[in-house]
């Protein structure tokens, strides 16, 4: 299966570094799992520009964007915004995951779960890649 890539704004680039640099408490635990092929022996990255948006976390051979949703995001004009900016990145061919950031802090082995059968049943109906294959057997 070959990665397709997806445009970005440059633009944003320097404000996905500085995200980076100031990630909640539950996005950097969930970053701890993620990281360094953690998850399954996929590559995330965090703070990621997609089109004209950044995603905490984005998985190119699942096209998987995971979002950690903090206080922020139970205000009305936030949650519109939200729901356009993830048509948009649907729109693309980006699946989303979106987590409760108390429900990261508080109900972390649930969130893994979600992520992990979501990540098995994407397996199931569309293979694993090489990529990935063989990472897996050379850390068995």
């Amino acid at each position: 299966m070959k990665r397709k890539i997806l445009p970005y704004n440059p633009n944003l680039k320097e404000l996905a570094k500085k995200l980076r640099q100031n990630m909640t408490y539950s996005e950097v635990k969930l970053w701890n799992v993620l990281k360094d092929g953690k998850m399954m022996e996929y590559d995330f990255d965090r703070q990621r520009p997609i089109g004209n948006y950044i995603v905490d976390f984005y998985c190119k051979d699942l096209m998987l964007a995971l979002e950690v949703d903090g206080i922020t995001h139970d205000d009305e004009k936030v949650i519109q915004k939200d729901e356009i900016r993830q048509e948009e990145l649907e729109g693309m061919g980006v699946s989303f995951l979106r987590f409760n950031a108390l429900d990261v802090v508080n109900d972390f082995d649930n969130v893994l779960r979600s992520i992990e059968g979501w990540i098995m049943d994407y397996e199931d109906k569309n293979g694993i890649s090489e990529f990935v294959l063989k990472r897996r057997a050379e850390r068995k």
